[in-house]
């Protein structure tokens, strides 16, 4: 029996196992086969709090890793498959085969980016394709850049880049934008903000970083390509909940719902990061709702055995 089993091994559930280690729970982190959460998938992270000359993602995720190994996380290589919270002790299953019940859960399995499925989409990713504008802009300082959405994601993106870049490039693949009316008439109004409507990316060019893009028109099928030194792609993200559907109270995009901190509608349920974030989504946010969550399971847990 665990007193409490983190499912994530991102900026969240590290931080969540630094916390209760620390505190003598002695936490089992499930870290999955790949390992570190999104940031394992960047390069330079410069503005994480305490390298005053920046850190490699997969570094960083390395660092927090050894930290929460050293105060005596345990830490589990393997896919959940299956999870029960329908009553304590809760069932959480690996890879379909080992089961493990704890007193507490504490999710932290983070969200994921939407792709477009191109050719060249992952292999540039981290060298000039991006999916956090706030993350990677300022390397771009200079540059033009092309965002792909219309939603209100795609238009902060592109507002955001502007403080960087000599022009921003809004693709588009319908005529008129999704986002609300005040996000458009932003962009609307910005000089270095262009769009490209009725327009949908089908490869991403570069050898080694990205030098370009190679465009198609929806309604005419032309094609064209166009330079530019990043592409930032804002059409959305998808909280990794499937597991949790019919256990968990969600909102409509799957985002956990949580409550007095971390708390999730399971008693002794907790959630952390981007799984429950879809407002911030930076690793120092998920850091720290790690930290919360950490406090609400000891807390949980003393009130209990009172």
């Amino acid at each position: 029996m665990q007193n409490v089993v983190i499912i994530g091994s991102g900026p969240a559930g590290l931080t969540a196992a630094i916390y209760t280690a620390r505190a003598n729970l002695s936490p089992l982190l499930i870290e999955g086969w790949q390992s570190g959460g999104q940031l394992t998938t960047t390069t330079d992270v410069e503005n994480y709090p305490g390298f005053p000359k920046g850190i490699m993602g997969p570094e960083l995720m390395k660092e927090m890793r050894a930290q929460a190994e050293r105060f005596g996380s345990e830490f589990v290589t393997g896919d959940v498959t299956a999870v029960d919270f329908t009553q304590p002790p809760f069932s959480i299953t690996i890879d379909g085969e080992r089961a493990i019940h704890t007193k507490t859960v504490i999710l932290a399995t983070g969200a994921s980016a939407i792709q477009m499925g191109l050719p060249n989409e992952k292999r540039l990713t981290g060298h000039g394709v991006s999916t956090c504008a706030t993350c990677d802009g300022f390397f771009f300082r200079g540059k033009e850049l092309l965002v792909v959405g219309g939603g209100d994601s795609a238009i902060e993106e592109a507002t955001f880049l502007t403080k960087f870049a000599t022009n921003v490039s809004i693709v588009h693949r319908r005529d008129k934008l999704r986002a609300s009316k005040i996000m458009q008439q932003r962009a609307m109004n910005n000089e270095k903000i262009a769009f490209v409507w009725n327009t949908v990316v089908e490869d991403i060019l570069g050898s080694e970083v990205v030098t370009g893009v190679r465009l198609k028109n929806i309604v005419t099928g032309k094609t064209m390509e166009r330079s530019c030194a990043g592409v930032f792609v804002a059409i959305g993200h998808r909280p990794n909940t499937t597991l949790f559907t019919g256990q968990l109270d969600m909102d409509e995009k799957g985002y956990i719902r949580t409550h007095q901190g971390t708390a999730t509608s399971v008693p002794g349920v907790f959630a952390a990061g981007d799984v429950q974030d879809s407002h911030y989504r930076q690793a120092i946010t998920a850091a720290g709702t790690g930290c919360m969550a950490a406090i609400d399971v000891e807390r949980f847990l003393e009130a209990n055995e009172k």
